[in-house]
């Protein structure tokens, strides 16, 4: 059984590791033994996670790069070539929201900032296709790939505010699933393309629009946990066993899924 989940030797290249989910998975995956391919566009973060990995006894190597930019993360696929030759797993975990593409209470969505909406189109959307053209080619190369996206809870059950991380992830879930559908009719049975959709975990990103300063519950946060049956966030290791499973041979037969790991939100209509 244990081979069945074994990520031994495999090579993913992931973006948006750095993050505090992705910083979870990525160092769970060395750990089983995968060799991480670690992009990101902060020298720092990527440098700090890559040294963790590598001193824990796993195997790591940094990339800087800017998913958005198609001749940055082309450049980065030219040279992740040149030094591994090919990859076996893709997951793109880089994204965010910022508060322009927000609606507040007091607003409405006229208020709505479109360059603010563009740039979070672009780093969730466009940030997730650019990296599967670049690096796509690396998989083609051993006839067999394995491409893992993140997505969200806001894509599948719109919220009040996120409009635009919202609509940016519901991009992500249909991408997943064309692509899905693509790739094994023109690649073979050997290529997948998965998604997971984490509910509500606390992340810097998130913390004060769903803790107080004193780290009690806001409204809205009361609100989210009060419609998830498990009455309390995500945390990341909450995020592993489905991660080991997609990017295992566990889940060859799985391909075109959006996996909530939610606590049940997805599934309670709040009565």
């Amino acid at each position: 059984m244990s081979d069945l989940f074994s990520l031994s030797g495999k090579k993913i290249a992931f973006s948006g590791a750095t993050g505090v989910l992705g910083k979870t998975m990525a160092v769970h995956l060395a750990k089983e033994g995968a060799e991480l391919l670690i992009l990101g566009r902060t020298p720092e973060k990527v440098s700090d996670l890559v040294s963790e990995i590598n001193s824990h006894g796993g195997k790591a190597w940094g990339y800087y790069v800017d998913v958005t930019d198609e001749d940055s993360i082309s450049k980065v696929a030219q040279v992740i070539e040149a030094q591994h030759g090919h990859i076996d797993i893709l997951i793109n975990s880089a994204g965010g929201n910022m508060p322009g593409a927000v609606v507040r209470p007091d607003q409405n969505f006229l208020d709505l900032d479109t360059d603010a909406l563009r740039k979070v189109m672009d780093l969730n959307y466009l940030g997730t296709v650019l990296p599967i053209k670049a690096l796509l080619p690396l998989m083609l190369k051993k006839g067999k790939g394995n491409i893992l996206n993140i997505s969200s809870m806001a894509a599948s059950r719109p919220m009040t505010r996120v409009m635009g991380y919202a609509s940016a992830k519901a991009a992500i879930d249909n991408l997943t699933k064309w692509l899905s559908v693509e790739l094994a009719q023109k690649h073979g049975p050997n290529f997948r393309v998965n998604a997971i959709a984490p509910g509500f975990f606390l992340t810097e990103q998130n913390r004060t629009l769903l803790t107080e300063a004193d780290k009690t519950l806001t409204v809205r946060g009361k609100q989210i946990i009060s419609h998830t049956p498990m009455s309390r966030f995500g945390k990341p290791e909450d995020l592993l066993g489905a991660l080991q499973w997609l990017c295992s041979d566990a889940s060859a037969f799985v391909t075109g899924t959006i996996i909530p790991v939610d606590g049940g939100f997805s599934a309670y209509s709040g009565v």
